[in-house]
């Protein structure tokens, strides 16, 4: 298996694509973002609740890893997944468009929303803490290219089973991301 090698800017701009594909969405009709495939799919908004969910368990623990790690002189680099990660990793990305194996959620990452009660602003909502989580990304991965990025893991959502450097986390949160995406567009088609 080849080398996974991780650069924020890389990183960053993915994310500034998808956060730009996330913004097109908010133009979307009403009933387009509501309405699911089928009556066992996400819906848009259920899809982008579901990002809030994941990502909003990462947000404290990045914020707790940025309070113990030191800074470094040299700038970024690129940064080598161990292994584990890079199969973790390998399993979220998609490929050529294409989720490789649809996964079961687990319960806390289900986005309780109730499509009949999805108003305008109940929707906005769910975009904005988007922006606003994608946002607080976007600033770790900068904040981290000046810090020592091998002295602090961080426990994945799903407990200790992985754990991560940051570059290898951010990696994860940006496959996941990008998954997601291919989701939305398998259900706007």
């Amino acid at each position: 298996m080849a080398s996974l090698l991780l650069s924020p800017e890389n990183q960053i701009q993915r994310l500034n694509h998808i956060v730009n594909k996330v913004k097109k969405l908010q133009a979307l009709e009403l009933s387009q973002l509501t309405t699911p495939p089928n009556p066992k799919s996400w819906n848009v908004v259920e899809v982008l609740e579901h990002l809030n969910i994941a990502y909003g368990i990462y947000m404290p623990r990045l914020d707790d890893a940025f309070t113990k790690l030191p800074d470094v002189d040299s700038g970024p680099s690129e940064f080598k997944a161990r292994w584990w990660q890079k199969i973790v990793i390998a399993g979220q990305r998609p490929k050529n468009g294409v989720r490789k194996w649809k996964m079961k959620t687990l319960k806390r990452f289900e986005p309780l929303l109730e499509n009949q009660q999805l108003t305008q602003e109940k929707i906005d909502t769910v975009f904005e803490t988007f922006f606003t989580r994608h946002a607080h990304l976007k600033e770790a991965i900068l904040k981290s290219r000046n810090k020592d990025v091998t002295q602090v893991k961080i426990i994945s959502a799903i407990g200790p089973l992985v754990n991560f450097y940051l570059p290898e986390c951010f990696e994860f949160l940006l496959c996941h991301l990008e998954r997601h995406m291919v989701q939305i567009e398998e259900v706007l088609e």
